[in-house]
């Protein structure tokens, strides 16, 4: 009797375990099935894994760290592209970073600030103002064949749209610390800028500065949450895609030193060019790895 009882048992849990699976194999003559060949999960409820909590006095250590992340660099490509504004124009629902944060800060998702202490807040119209520019020219006015007018010039309003191809760069404002429950070098992103490359033409030479537009706050759940949802491409397998969230967490990008907190509060292009600046970019990050090295004795 036990063995019949068994037996069942055995059966029932075999057709669900074919029943489930069953719901996520994707049927072939789905009329809804154009692209997929499988049920893919979608991202949309998505959230960010909250960060572990850290008490003041388990921090033995810690410095701040400003660093810069280019898309140009043929590993960060995945920042910058598709440059497409809309999810859903063959680009396989893919947005990238510059686009995301844009579409997010102006339905008042994430919230922007003018510096990197995250203190003065920034509204959302006024921010707009500046990102969609809006110029007035006046034209010629239409002359005939005997040179006199014949009608008068009129003002022209030209607006430009924001446009992500003019942000290929981010700034990150992060803390290193050492954290004494099991003694090892942690990070903290703590805050994120834009970086617009403004360009003009001055006496006949065009001239471009990088600006940070503004600065959102990294530390925040609902920043990392809206991150959370959207991944980027990865070259080597679809199927393994990052989200934003995890990418920034995992450190999946290659970057640069360009300030660490310091007496005089100044960054390295403040007192150093060309390859000097380069090396004390990299003595920066190889004195934080070599603290954590440092620590161990063997």
């Amino acid at each position: 009797m036990k063995k019949v009882l068994l037996g069942i048992c055995l059966l029932l849990f075999a057709c669900s375990a074919v029943t489930v699976n069953a719901q996520n194999i994707l049927d072939a003559s789905d009329e809804d099935n154009y692209t997929n060949y499988y049920d893919r999960t979608m991202n949309s409820q998505k959230k960010a894994m909250p960060f572990q909590a850290l008490r003041g006095n388990d921090v033995i250590w810690e410095t701040c760290i400003w660093r810069t992340i280019d898309f140009r660099e043929n590993f960060n490509q995945f920042f910058f592209f598709p440059v497409v504004e809309e999810m859903n124009s063959g680009n396989q629902g893919r947005i990238n970073l510059a686009n995301l944060i844009y579409k997010f800060a102006e339905a008042e998702e994430i919230p922007i600030y003018a510096d990197d202490e995250l203190k003065v807040p920034i509204e959302w119209s006024e921010m707009s103002g500046k990102l969609n520019k809006m110029d007035t020219t006046k034209t010629d006015p239409i002359r005939d064949e005997y040179d006199e007018i014949i009608a008068e010039g009129h003002d022209t309003v030209l607006i430009t749209k924001f446009t992500s191809q003019d942000y290929y760069q981010v700034r990150l404002k992060e803390y290193w610390y050492i954290d004494k429950q099991d003694t090892r070098m942690k990070v903290r992103i703590v805050a994120l800028a834009l970086v617009y490359n403004s360009c003009r033409d001055v006496e006949g030479e065009r001239t471009c500065n990088l600006i940070d537009r503004f600065w959102i706050p990294m530390n925040r759940q609902t920043v990392r949450d809206v991150l959370a949802r959207h991944d980027a491409y990865d070259r080597n397998n679809n199927n393994m895609e990052r989200s934003y969230d995890e990418i920034f967490l995992s450190r999946y990008f290659d970057s640069f030193v360009t300030r660490e907190t310091n007496t005089y509060n100044r960054s390295i292009k403040d007192y150093l060019t060309g390859l000097d600046a380069q090396m004390e970019s990299q003595k920066i990050e190889e004195t934080i790895f070599d603290l954590e090295s440092d620590m161990w004795e063997y």
